[in-house]
């Protein structure tokens, strides 16, 4: 990433992103939390070309998630807290970047595992969830934070009904979500092994 975007990143994901919460008949059908949309092979947009997306919300009204296998780059903890206005003396360690989607690049997500929750962690499911204070970083460096996480810029959004069109024309598969599949090192067979693992189209 340019150093000019570093110093763009001083907005963290909200739990307002998240919307209200959907009423229970809506989460009943066909709910995609917590599950991988993988891109079919040919989807015909670049900008998802190869892509694996860990929906972080999805109901009738709409959903979003980040992609888990577009790495940019490593970079220290130390500037991404310089970047968004923290003080970082003492703080040690790199972490790798993701492109998280094409939507609000500026806006940083930490998708980690829940053995971390802070007044700012949002659950997905049982197994993840997210985290919009810029202390998990923090938290990171000195070995108190998650096992597991990923920290990506910008997210895949979709208005209403907008997925499951997609889903429809054959552009996604969905797949189940794991630990391996999200944080492993390997980024290079996430593609494929999600897509083994595809089990349904909505």
């Amino acid at each position: 990433m340019k150093k000019a975007l570093w110093v763009a990143l001083v907005v963290w994901l909200v739990p307002a992103l998240l919307g209200q919460a959907a009423p229970p008949d809506a989460m009943a059908t066909a709910n995609l939390t917590g599950q991988l949309l993988v891109a079919a092979p040919g989807i015909g947009d670049p900008r998802f070309d190869g892509a694996v997306i860990y929906l972080i919300h999805h109901d009738k009204n709409g959903a979003f998630g980040v992609a888990i296998n577009r790495p940019v780059g490593k970079h220290k903890l130390s500037e991404l807290l310089d970047a968004l206005g923290q003080p970082s003396k003492g703080v040690n360690g790199e972490v790798r970047i993701f492109a998280g989607g094409p939507v609000q690049p500026e806006i940083g997500i930490v998708l980690h595992t829940t053995d971390y929750h802070s007044d700012r962690t949002v659950a997905v499911d049982t197994r993840f969830a997210i985290t919009s204070d810029s202390q998990i970083l923090r938290a990171i460096a000195s070995g108190k934070g998650p096992k597991k996480s990923l920290i990506a810029f910008g997210y895949a959004g979709w208005g209403p009904g907008q997925l499951e069109d997609e889903i429809s024309h054959n552009d996604w598969y969905v797949a189940p979500a794991d630990a391996t599949l999200l944080f492993d090192d390997d980024r290079d067979t996430v593609w494929q092994e999600a897509y083994d693992r595809r089990t349904m189209r909505l």
